[in-house]
């Protein structure tokens, strides 16, 4: 059974930083390239990062670029996105997603707020 578990978020200031992780069982993580994408309430899904498999390259989606920085531990099959300069727009639960398919975890709530 394939299982994504997010975790990390939280209410945090604007202007300051949060590090997410998702823990990932039940495929070959490290053949798999991993995203995170974020929802906020009322909106679509929106992607926020994508790495490769061997976690070389990296795409982001415009509104975090520069500021958000996505990696993946292939040993202990774990996926991380380092965020700053948060800000309130970032408000979103995030997920972490399987690529190939696009399952998705539960996902972890970031509030960005004063």
């Amino acid at each position: 059974e394939v299982q994504l578990q997010a975790s990390g978020g939280g209410l945090v200031q604007p202007g300051g930083s949060l590090r997410l992780s998702c823990a990932a069982s039940g495929f070959t993580f490290s053949n798999t390239v991993m995203s995170w994408s974020r929802q906020a309430p009322g909106e679509g899904p929106e992607l926020v990062a994508r790495i490769s498999k061997g976690g070389v390259n990296a795409v982001y989606g415009d509104s975090v670029k520069g500021r958000f920085t996505i990696s993946r531990d292939n040993i202990n099959n774990m996926l991380y996105l380092e965020m700053n300069s948060l800000k309130p727009e970032d408000t979103a639960v995030y997920y972490c997603v399987k690529d190939d398919d696009r399952t998705r975890g539960p996902g972890t709530l970031v509030t960005v707020s004063s």
